[in-house]
């Protein structure tokens, strides 16, 4: 069930709306110091690996970004669901991005396709 964007917890809305305009600096803000990030098979541990994987995301394509469902797993597990759309390979894809919280910071992301 997809919930409004404003229940969702303000450390993955700041997160999310930095990452989206590829602020890497704002969005490594709120991640905690031994975050792991997973995206497409690929780990990224600590937050100045992460901070680089942010910055260099995807950054030979251009594409849009919208946020399609968001939802509560428990008090500390959130998925937010995006569209893509733009000029990488296969031209459309949707997203989850599954985080994982701890003292109000991002302890865990996973990037994964859309599970439907």
């Amino acid at each position: 069930m997809t919930q409004h964007t404003d229940l969702i917890p303000a450390t993955v809305r700041e997160f999310f709306a930095a990452h989206v305009v590829r602020d890497a600096d704002t969005a490594s803000s709120f991640l905690t110091e031994d975050v792991v990030v997973v995206d497409q098979d690929e780990t990224f541990r600590g937050r100045e690996e992460v901070h680089a994987f942010l910055r260099d995301a995807a950054s030979e394509f251009e594409y849009t970004t919208e946020q399609i469902g968001a939802r509560r797993v428990d008090d500390a597990h959130w998925v937010v669901t995006v569209r893509l759309e733009g000029n990488f390979p296969g031209g459309v894809a949707e997203l989850d991005y599954r985080f994982a919280l701890r003292d109000d910071l991002v302890a865990e992301l996973v990037i994964a396709n859309h599970a439907g």
